[in-house]
């Protein structure tokens, strides 16, 4: 079995997450008592946070490349960024570790391209939603058509994330506005909702929308215990 070198810390409540799902999938496959090999960096989410707000997106990018040398260094095989936002430097974080990494926008496209649908709506942080490193990606890999909700349902879903998923915090009041959210942007043609914060699946289920909801966390851990486990 490969060793997962995970990046977390961004936030600890969905590394969290990617820790149960990854070692639920292989204990799943292959029975008995077995569980992932995994090594985690994990950040200090605040200080994360206060480079994003910053824009100081070169700061965090050599931040996150000299976390992955750090899991290689530790003996992982394959990259995992626990965040969807921080794929922004994805890129240059594969190329100066020097391990590949999986792409979580990869094995989303390929559920939704799987399930024949071509027009989906991101809901993320702001950078996610209004940044091009992700859209641009399922666009040009996977021929999707990607909207974003409007500058005020965008506020709304990154306070949402910030001022409370992070922390843990689930409110029903902020589930009813991102059903708003999510109803908006089916009624403008999106035929699935991508969960393209992973912390959003703390907090939307797929009974809260209409349409096929693609929850990244879960797709992107499934995925990096399936590759682990094909040594």
């Amino acid at each position: 079995m490969k060793t997962i070198g995970l990046i977390g810390g961004l936030s600890w409540e969905s590394s969290a997450e990617y820790y149960r799902i990854i070692n639920q999938t292989v204990q799943a496959r292959l029975g008995c008592v077995h569980s992932a090999k995994i090594i985690m960096h994990s950040f200090d989410f605040q200080e994360i946070k206060d480079l994003q707000y910053a824009e100081k997106w070169e700061e965090l990018t050599s931040a996150m490349i000299d976390a992955a040398r750090g899991l290689k260094k530790a003996g992982a095989d394959f990259i995992v960024i626990c965040s969807n936002t921080m794929h922004k430097m994805a890129d240059a974080v594969e190329a100066g570790a020097g391990l590949p990494l999986l792409h979580i926008a990869d094995p989303t496209g390929e559920e939704i391209r799987n399930q024949g649908i071509s027009r989906v709506a991101l809901l993320g942080t702001n950078f996610t939603m209004t940044h091009d490193f992700y859209k641009g990606r399922l666009k040009d890999r996977f021929k999707l058509e990607v909207s974003v909700p409007d500058a005020e349902d965008r506020t709304t879903v990154h306070d949402t994330i910030y001022d409370e998923l992070v922390k843990g915090i689930i409110k029903q009041t902020s589930r009813d506005a991102f059903v708003r959210v999510i109803r908006r942007s089916v009624n403008n043609g999106a035929q699935g909702i991508i969960l393209g914060c992973t912390e959003i699946m703390l907090l939307v289920k797929p009974e809260d929308s209409s349409v096929p909801i693609f929850d990244t966390t879960t797709l992107h851990a499934q995925h990096a215990a399936i590759l682990a486990m094909n040594c």
